[in-house]
């Protein structure tokens, strides 16, 4: 027997950007957190280190603290939190979600898509070889270590340098593994300078960059690896019992595929304006199922801004105005929000958020619609690949509502 159930606001994926959505709206609202696992939290919930909470909660705390800050803050807000369900199934507003407990079919007035980002796993990256054990990608190998406590080894490669990469070398360090190389593709490594250099001396990891990461070596148990220099063509055998497959990210947008939704080129996340609406009415999405991926507390600034047009929508607020397309021109490989409209709010932080391809130190920032250059800026941070760009929205002040898309590139 199917369960009927029936809330103004239901909110798919518990982490920091549902859940803070979750909060702002339970004081005035009916709504239903849905989250597919045992515990709400997201990322941070197995992200046993410091360096959350600091802009949204003013504080910076351990991703466990965090987490359970956020859910606790939803809940006390009076949202329920549906844990261990996954929504298989829906049409915009009527959500079929499966969990221990049988089936349930949830209708809404409102639904927010905070489904968050996920690595791409070995097999998405086609690494051949062997397959033992000891493959992991970062979410994998945090909730082994700090949710089951599993023991994953002693010497382990570390393929990728963003920032959550130096988060698994943490995470490996937690667990008595040292690593024993990381490996970038790129001529530089991916993360912010200070981060690197702070790994480097505090780990002695040594990071290897222009390399890749041909092959995976191992029976039962990984032995090592097959590490490919760019330079100079080479490849050499790092030993090793432990393979972590860092950031690669792709948005969890398999239900606005499954509705339909429009999504970005490049990122391939749906596609919203700057309140976060969709294109379908009555639903939004925020966090890093926008911008995979952005720091927890970035998401959960998405959340307060969802939970606000969330509001609006069920007050009534209903007629748009037509938006503008936003695009991006390489290097920037994606720009979030993809969608100007007049009247509406700047985006979070007052900021567009890209990706870059290419690293630029200084790099001005150039949109043009119709032919014509409407904006300019210079930003004293760099274009650099494996972290957000950030772009001040006064780069579209000149934007023309009835004109056609915006193409935003870097200057040459």
């Amino acid at each position: 027997m199917r369960e009927q159930r029936r809330t103004r606001v239901a909110i798919v994926g518990g982490g920091p950007a549902g859940l803070t959505a979750a909060k702002a709206l339970a004081g005035t609202e009916d709504v239903l957190v849905i989250e597919r696992e045992a515990e709400a939290g997201g990322i941070p919930r197995h992200s046993n280190h410091w360096g959350y909470g600091v802009r949204d909660l003013r504080t910076v705390t351990t991703g466990p603290a965090y987490a359970r800050r956020l859910a606790e803050g939803a809940d006390e807000a009076g949202a329920e939190l549906m844990t261990s369900a996954m929504v298989t199934g829906w049409d915009g507003r009527t959500l079929e979600v499966t969990s221990p407990n049988g089936l349930v079919s949830v209708e809404a007035d409102a639904v927010v898509l905070a489904t968050g980002a996920r690595e791409r796993p070995r097999t998405a990256r086609r690494i051949p070889g062997d397959r033992p054990a000891g493959v992991y990608t970062t979410g994998e190998l945090q909730n082994h270590v700090h949710v089951y406590g599993h023991s994953v080894g002693t010497r382990a490669v570390v393929v990728g340098s963003e920032l959550v990469s130096w988060s698994a070398v943490m995470t490996l360090r937690h667990a008595g593994a040292r690593t024993v190389l990381m490996t970038s593709a790129r001529s530089e490594a991916d993360t912010y300078a200070a981060v690197g250099l702070a790994g480097r001396v505090a780990f002695g990891v040594p990071v290897a960059t222009r390399t890749t990461v041909e092959r995976v070596i191992g029976k039962g148990r990984v032995t090592g690896v097959e590490v490919l220099d760019h330079a100079t063509g080479r490849s050499r055998m790092v030993a090793c019992d432990s393979v972590v497959f860092t950031a690669d990210w792709i948005p969890d947008h398999e239900l606005a595929v499954k509705l339909g939704l429009n999504l970005q080129p490049g990122s391939l996340a749906p596609l919203v304006d700057t309140a976060l609406r969709t294109q379908a009415p009555g639903v939004f999405a925020a966090g890093n199922l926008l911008h995979p991926v952005d720091t927890a507390d970035n998401a959960a600034l998405d959340g307060r801004r969802v939970a606000a047009s969330v509001r609006r929508w069920l007050s009534g607020a209903r007629n748009l105005a037509d938006g503008v397309p936003v695009h991006a021109a390489e290097p920037l490989t994606w720009i979030a929000p993809g969608l100007v409209r007049p009247g509406d709010p700047a985006p979070v932080g007052g900021r567009l958020v890209a990706w870059t391809s290419e690293y630029v130190r200084f790099p001005t920032v150039v949109a043009v619609q119709d032919g014509r250059e409407i904006g300019r800026v210079r930003t004293p941070w760099p274009a650099a690949p494996g972290r957000i760009f950030r772009i001040p929205f006064s780069l579209l002040a000149g934007l023309d509502p009835s004109g056609s898309a915006v193409e935003v590139r870097l200057a040459s």
